[in-house]
């Protein structure tokens, strides 16, 4: 074994030792929530399909009855050639950001490849040396790797703590050209939400721009599906809102909208958006499909909802420590591998289970992170949270 080789067998050597250890499971997505592994079938508790588009049969056969000779290269096309910028913007990108724009009220919108790529973009494009990173302490770690490419002072504030932000920027805002409070919607190990409204009043006063990542919220919260920016009645009042295709859309990608200057910029400033191949139409033309319904699924978002609601009252009443207000419902125990051998047990149950570990959450807070669809029915949840008691007895 050579140095670089002894070097890695000692990494993961050391990733065993703290429990932490991942692999990749291939698996096989089908309907009501259910996915199959090894040919067993498991309800999947960890996926983040919330309106169960990405498995829905018939809306997918729907979909490709559409495609033609016609519209083969253009609407279902596997590739797309090269970066947006070069010949990778094909016509579903501006038929979807239109659509965009015009749901969620904007002058403009902007797709990336993912919500990864979105977030190490866009504070790194428009966050200087002169300039403050007020941020969440739970926002995501795509949130995170972005602040650290940007060339910005950051200060993380502790979890919905909006004193605190008050208290730096009543003392040092004046140090700074620009201030961005960047926060997520509904945050994704915890499944508690931001007050918008209040971070509003607060960017308002001190003259910040406010930046709220709507991945668990986009397609899932609000009225209209724009999320919790629409539900708190602030989605006008804030800078930068951000959203994923990948979760409650069952598609692939990301999205920005806001002012047409702050997505001119971007394209010509985000790095990721420059320098990555464009998504393939197929990916696109779907999510202009998917986009078009997404307005009217308040039945689904009705279900989630009320499911997510008799399951955190189960929970709590088999005694077991829940928190949130959104489809994201975890079960803290705290030991990582006492969570560990907890979500083996459920799995042996029929229901896929992942347990979330440091360094994804802090330590002491592992968890069982239960992410329900509205693909799913209470009779499959039902037996759930005795299942979970058993397995930490």
């Amino acid at each position: 074994m050579n140095d670089f080789s002894r070097q890695l067998a000692e990494q993961l050597a050391e990733i065993d030792r703290q429990g932490q250890r991942r692999h990749l499971v291939p698996v096989t997505h089908l309907a009501r929530g259910r996915i199959a592994i090894d040919g067993r079938e498991y309800l999947n508790l960890a996926g983040n399909d919330y309106l169960g588009l990405a498995a829905n049969q018939e809306m997918l056969a729907d979909f490709y009855r559409q495609r033609d000779d016609g519209n083969l290269l253009a609407c279902y096309g596997l590739g797309s050639t090269a970066s947006r910028l070069m010949t990778g913007n094909t016509r579903p990108y501006a038929e979807l950001e239109r659509g965009l724009a015009a749901l969620y009220g904007t002058e403009a919108a902007l797709v990336f490849n993912s919500g990864y790529h979105l977030n190490v973009g866009i504070l790194p494009a428009l966050a200087g040396k002169q300039d403050l990173v007020l941020a969440d302490k739970l926002c995501h770690a795509s949130l995170i790797d972005g602040m650290r490419l940007s060339l910005a002072k950051v200060v993380r504030y502790p979890h919905l703590d909006y004193r605190a932000i008050e208290r730096i920027l009543a003392k040092d805002r004046d140090r700074f050209r620009q201030v961005f409070i960047v926060t997520e919607s509904i945050f994704s190990m915890d499944g508690d939400l931001a007050d918008l409204a209040e971070l509003v009043r607060i960017k308002e006063r001190f003259a910040a721009v406010l930046y709220v990542d709507e991945a668990h919220g986009a397609g899932i919260r609000g009225d209209s599906g724009c999320g919790l920016a629409e539900e708190q009645g602030v989605r006008q009042a804030i800078e930068i809102l951000t959203g994923t295709f990948g979760k409650a859309y069952g598609g692939q990608g990301a999205f920005v909208v806001g002012s047409r200057l702050l997505v001119d910029t971007l394209i010509n400033t985000a790095r990721p958006q420059i320098f990555s191949t464009g998504l393939p139409p197929v990916s696109i033309h779907w999510l202009e499909t998917v986009l078009a319904r997404i307005p009217h699924l308040r039945r689904e978002r009705a279900k989630v909802a009320e499911l997510s609601q008799r399951l955190r009252e189960r929970l709590r009443q088999a005694g077991l420590p829940t928190m949130g207000s959104s489809n994201i419902v975890p079960v803290v125990i705290g030991d990582a591998a006492k969570t560990v051998a907890a979500a083996e047990r459920v799995c042996a149950a029929g229901y896929w289970v992942k347990a979330v570990r440091p360094p994804t959450v802090p330590a002491g807070t592992s968890r069982l992170r239960l992410s329900l669809n509205a693909a799913m029915d209470w009779e499959q949840l039902a037996p759930l949270p005795a299942i979970i008691k058993a397995a930490l007895d």
